[in-house]
């Protein structure tokens, strides 16, 4: 089920952000979508709920959720920024090498950081960040039946 605007005001005033129509919208629609948006489309998502917003408006939002820890932020190699409102766990992620695609998966240990370095440096480590690299299932199956892709091999 969707937050409603009356769910939100309290997540973001706790985490000490005022409760303004854009954070509202954009906190929402993080929370709703479940996977993982850039943020042209988490502004695309924002002006079907509010009318107008300028992008920049949207990035400034997103940048205030992420520091707050409302939103999370991930980069894979090759594309823009994504956002995601998945944060109170600890999880990772396997993007496609060739469509793209994003998927969370969630750590085995199930405690952050859920790895052992070899070395800390001297850093108190409260996370580690993996992303698996692969084919999806389309993009396996793309392949598969694609006689390129078999004379390639």
């Amino acid at each position: 089920m969707a937050d409603t605007p009356e769910d939100l005001r309290p997540t973001l005033r706790e985490a000490g952000l005022r409760a303004t129509a854009q954070r509202i919208a954009v906190l929402g629609v993080l929370r709703d979508s479940r996977g993982h948006l850039s943020a042209d489309r988490v502004a695309e998502e924002v002006r079907g709920r509010l009318g107008t917003v300028s992008t920049q408006a949207v990035y400034d939002v997103l940048d205030a959720l992420t520091s707050k820890g409302l939103a999370r932020r991930i980069e894979p190699a090759g594309s823009p920024a994504l956002f995601e409102g998945r944060v109170a766990d600890n999880h990772h992620h396997v993007v496609c090498r060739v469509c793209g695609a994003v998927e969370d998966i969630d750590c085995v240990v199930g405690a952050a950081p859920c790895m052992q370095a070899s070395d800390t440096r001297g850093y108190v480590l409260d996370e580690a960040e993996i992303t698996f690299w692969g084919l999806c299932p389309d993009c396996q199956e793309t392949a598969a039946e694609s006689p390129e892709a078999s004379a390639s091999s």
